[in-house]
């Protein structure tokens, strides 16, 4: 595999770094307090000011800096292989209103970029769903059918622009792919422009409700006091109703080279053959385009991180000679246990709180449709699919339960295994520069990181979640929790929830006793 040897991160947040936006420092009251500022956040606040609400945004970090900030960028109806299982569990209609509201989602955003016009690499192309192995032609078959049925233009193929042949693929056309941070940039600005308030830096800790509406605390004191409240956090930092029991987090790595405009596959392939792999290109510098291939999904907090990246990167040569990977970063995505995402009330009796979560790895669309689909139940004009993504659906809960049981048995592993198992390493002094590992010292389990200059930093092994065990991502250097997906930095400051407090600090001086 040949890198840069100034190799990059995120492509989007390279290109467009955006202006800061203030930490909230006195209390407010609004109609309407969305938490996180990503697309499902910011879609939802744009749509309801458009509607007349004021609205605050609250980010924990940066505006389009978490999962968006670090996304493939594909805004494409067709979920891979997800049609013929809707129309199976969940019937024809179901399957027909997934493709509308995810089509109509795209549409919206093309108005958008038009309307306001909004200079984020907009481009239409096809999307391609594909397998290479011919014994399980007859599944992309079925797909193609189902996805037609529910509306899509879609249609069976056996060639895609990609430089390798496959055994049949599902075309769909007149699908968009874009710039995201630039895109959400300015949304964000043209709600900044209409008095709307947006605040980064902003951690929400807590959230009290009840029938006259809630009541937001933050990280820096300020409270919030709204109407509603929407909690648009990617994973839900609050969940009365244990959403965390149907969501699945998972990582994708991302590596990309500049390739020249002749070879580009035009076109947005995917496989989830080879434990992923996706195709796509975006406008690069001097005609040229940037390849951007996906890939090697993975439970955070498990396996060779560094391996995966090296795999990826292999695969990318392999496919496409000569290139030169100049970004590499990596993206975490929930996958609800019955597909669908999770839109709507955030608990059975609530009547001022929402979510938006589940996105299963295609958050560009359907976070654009969670805003339209949120400011439709908040303003009383609710769409037709609401009941599809209502969080509370019962019976398709009934349908999930294999799936169900099967993540909390994945969860259970790790929360009790990880304590049984082996400790990562015997001492600190076993820990090599640059890594980490979970280290027991006076009594206590610690993840223990050694920097280049032999300096460590020591904190807590519990995720502050939900207790489990954290693990070291070394490409990364993060901490991470395989149960629920948080990921902290090496000084235990959280980089991804649903985790609220960071990773508890220690001194390995002391011999305390924990378990």
């Amino acid at each position: 595999m040949t890198q840069n040897a100034g190799i990059r991160g995120s492509y989007w947040l390279d290109t467009a770094p955006g202006e800061p936006y203030p930490a909230l420092g006195t209390d407010l009251t609004v109609d309407v307090a969305v938490v996180g500022a990503g697309i499902a956040g910011l879609s939802t606040a744009w749509e309801l000011a458009r509607a007349g609400r004021t609205v605050a945004v609250l980010e924990a970090d940066r505006v389009a800096a978490g999962v968006t900030g670090h996304t493939t960028a594909k805004l494409s109806a067709q979920h891979t292989l997800i049609y013929d299982r809707l129309r199976r569990t969940r019937g024809t209609e179901a399957a027909r209103l997934y493709a509308r509201s995810q089509t109509e989602a795209i549409e919206h955003a093309a108005g958008l970029v038009d309307e306001l016009g909004i200079d984020c690499d907009w481009e239409r192309t096809s999307a391609f769903t594909y397998l290479c192995d011919k014994a399980h032609v007859d599944e992309v078959r079925a797909e193609a059918e189902a996805a037609r049925e529910a509306g899509l233009p879609a249609e069976f193929v056996a060639e895609t622009g990609l430089p390798y042949s496959v055994a049949g693929a599902v075309r769909v056309r007149d699908q968009a792919q874009f710039h995201p941070r630039k895109y959400l940039l300015a949304l964000a600005e043209e709600l900044r422009a209409e008095g709307m308030p947006i605040h980064e830096r902003t951690r929400v800790l807590g959230l009290d409700e009840d029938d006259d509406g809630c009541r937001l605390t933050t990280e820096t004191g300020a409270r919030v006091t709204a109407r509603d409240v929407v909690v648009a956090t990617h994973y839900p930092v609050f969940d009365r109703a244990l959403l965390f029991t149907r969501l699945s987090p998972r990582r994708e790595l991302v590596v990309a080279a500049p390739i020249a405009a002749d070879r580009d596959p035009e076109g947005m392939c995917i496989t989830p053959e080879e434990d992923t792999r996706s195709v796509r290109t975006a406008p690069y510098e001097d005609g040229r385009r940037l390849l951007i291939v996906t890939g090697e999904h993975f439970t955070p907090g498990t396996g060779d991180t560094d391996k995966r990246f090296t795999r990826l990167g292999d695969w990318a040569e392999e496919h496409f000679p000569g290139i030169t990977l100049t970004y590499r970063w990596a993206t975490q995505d929930n996958d609800s246990t019955d597909t669908v995402p999770l839109v709507g009330p955030l608990h059975p009796g609530a009547r001022h709180t929402f979510v938006a979560t589940g996105f299963g790895g295609w958050g560009l669309a359907s976070g654009i449709m969670s805003g339209r689909l949120l400011t439709g139940l908040i303003t009383g004009e609710s769409p037709a699919w609401a009941e599809l993504y209502d969080p509370r659906r019962l019976r398709s809960v009934l349908r999930e339960a294999p799936a169900f049981l099967k993540h909390q048995a994945k969860v259970a592993r790790h929360f009790v295994g990880d304590r049984l198992t082996s400790l990562h390493a015997d001492s600190v002094d076993d820990i090599a520069p640059g890594t980490g590992a979970i280290v027991r010292h006076g009594g206590q389990r610690c993840a223990v990181y050694r920097d280049e200059d032999g300096r460590t930093q020591a904190v807590s092994a519990r995720c502050t979640h939900m207790g489990c065990l954290v693990a070291f991502n070394s490409a990364e250097r993060a901490w991470e929790c395989p149960c629920h997906g948080s990921r902290f930095g090496t000084d235990g400051q959280i980089v991804q929830g649903p985790a609220t407090r960071p990773l508890e600090r220690r001194d390995l001086a002391a011999k305390t006793d924990e378990d």
